[in-house]
């Protein structure tokens, strides 16, 4: 089998364990079915900007072009820092994308993928968003009305859990032995009285699992921008990351590249 085309990163669908897709140009290729198998990916010495399509040299915010990287309401920093949220100050970048991204439903949430962390998705994309993370238990804690909302609860929370994924030991599988039910008791007793109103106690918890022969017992990371070919078992995927028996790959930071990913299978 032999796929090509502009790399937008990894998708899913979820069951357990999770059908991975490969977005190359607009299609969807289904990939679990590689893992075992031996791979390549050739870097073909072409980058476009996922958004307007511009041949770049390099990428910013995974597969932006600098003037997108700029501009696009996505790139922003409040997007990664909720809480800076600057739609009511009349200084967005998008309206349009702010009232249907942000000026909607989110949800806190406390998430397991290495340690206990706390974040925040929008109440409709918490699958997707759970999964690009590698957790192995989820469970929304709050429901907000806003992004902003959300943000300002999720900063408070930051005082008691972290709210960035440890990817080594996601990749390596070294978990925690908290369990997250009691992580969830605790955290209610840490949400100020102000958003109570919002408060979730009895959501349930949502298990995850990957399509894995064995986790990543070497971090070393492959970059098409120092490796052009890349040849190796695929021996799981988890998160956006495509894990070898020799090392581990973010698809999602080679968005934009032209790739060409070939196996005997």
């Amino acid at each position: 089998m032999k796929l090509r085309g502009l790399n937008r990163g990894l998708s899913h669908k979820y069951d357990n364990p999770l059908h991975y897709y490969l977005t190359l140009d607009e299609q969807k290729h289904p990939i679990n079915e590689l893992i075992g198998e031996s791979i390549s990916i050739t870097f073909e010495n072409k980058i476009q900007c996922i958004h307007c399509g511009r041949i770049i040299k390099k990428t910013f915010n995974n597969g932006s072009c600098y003037p997108c990287f700029k501009s696009l309401p996505e790139n922003d920093l409040c997007i990664v820092k909720p809480n800076l949220c600057h739609y009511h100050q009349g200084t967005c970048r998008d309206n349009e994308f702010a009232e249907s991204h942000c000026m909607t439903p989110h949800y806190v949430y406390l998430a397991v993928s290495s340690d206990v962390k706390v974040g925040l998705t929008r109440a409709t994309n918490t699958l997707k968003r759970w999964g690009d993370q590698g957790a192995v238990q989820a469970v929304p804690i709050a429901k907000l009305p806003t992004r902003k909302d959300a943000g300002d609860l999720e900063l408070l929370l930051t005082k008691h859990y972290p709210d960035k994924t440890n990817w080594r030991k996601m990749l390596k599988g070294e978990i925690t032995d908290m369990k997250l039910e009691d992580a969830r008791q605790q955290a209610v007793t840490n949400i100020p009285e102000e958003y109570s109103p919002y408060v979730l106690r009895e959501e349930q918890l949502i298990e995850f699992q990957y399509p894995m022969q064995q986790s990543a017992s070497k971090l070393t990371s492959y970059n098409l921008d120092k490796q052009a070919q890349i040849e190796d078992k695929l021996v799981g995927i988890k998160g956006q990351y495509f894990i070898f028996a020799s090392g581990i790959m973010n698809m999602k930071k080679f968005a934009g590249y032209h790739i060409e990913l070939d196996t005997k299978k």
